[in-house]
């Protein structure tokens, strides 16, 4: 991991815009080695502008964004690529290439056996070793999903920023990426991920951070920032924390129109 100073990821009073929408106005948001941070939101709250804001990706009309402690304007391309992944929610691949392959581009900076070498412990991390040989044209979305997340991994990056990473993916593979991604919070990367599922936010983040409309409704432990009022306020829904045998769950349903 390249060595950094300060928080891996950070922004301060954050404005950014699209076209002539405000995408983010005056977030504020930092990103600590080894905790998981997870961004949840209704569709258009900014999330994904977040992020690229964060990675230098779109323009900020005003605040700060800084990785490891540097401001994001003053990094070259492969400063930034050297302080953080990006897994986009777009993962568009041009070519039947093999798994293997693909994932290895993930670590251009090592030898070409040393990445397929790395790419391949990180396929079979996300039980998808034996897909490696194979054409990701040939693969179904959620088996494409788990090599572009090998892709990311093989980065070993200090901070993981990850745009839905699992989407496409059935139950058992959601709750083993939520795994990988603990792993490496563990491991000292910091880690950003935006999840619809507010049951699966709620499990995963040592932290929450809930957007609505460009700006941060609330930010802490899952049962703080996803208390019933940001629920209703936020997502329109009914919610309240429950014990289960595995601890605290979040139970919700839409709620009542009049």
């Amino acid at each position: 991991m390249a060595a950094v100073s300060g928080p891996a990821l950070e922004l301060i009073g954050a404005r950014a815009a699209l076209g002539r929408r405000t995408v983010l106005d005056g977030v504020v948001l930092t990103v600590a080695a080894g905790e998981v941070v997870v961004l949840a939101g209704p569709n258009g709250a900014g999330k994904t502008s977040l992020m690229r804001g964060a990675l230098g990706l779109i323009p900020l009309a005003g605040g700060e964004a800084r990785l490891g402690g540097q401001a994001v304007s003053s990094l070259s391309p492969g400063d930034r690529a050297r302080r953080a992944a990006w897994l986009p929610q777009q993962r568009r691949l041009a070519w039947n290439m093999p798994a293997v392959e693909v994932a290895a581009l993930g670590a251009p900076f090592l030898t070409g056996s040393e990445a397929v070498a790395r790419a391949r412990r990180w396929l079979e991390r996300l039980e998808a070793g034996h897909l490696a040989d194979r054409g990701v044209a040939e693969m179904s979305g959620g088996e494409r999903a788990r090599v572009m997340l090998a892709r990311l991994l093989v980065t070993e990056a200090p901070l993981l920023v990850l745009d839905e990473p699992l989407t496409d993916l059935d139950p058992d593979a959601q709750l083993l990426v939520l795994e990988v991604l603990r792993e490496r919070a563990q491991a000292g990367a910091a880690v950003l991920a935006s999840l619809h599922d507010l049951g699966l936010a709620a499990r995963a983040g040592d932290r929450v951070a809930v957007m609505a409309k460009g700006r941060m409704a609330a930010v802490g432990a899952s049962m703080e920032a996803l208390r019933p009022q940001v629920l209703s306020e936020v997502f329109e829904l009914t919610g309240a924390w429950v014990e289960t045998r595995s601890g605290p769950a979040l139970s919700v349903e839409r709620a009542v129109r009049a």
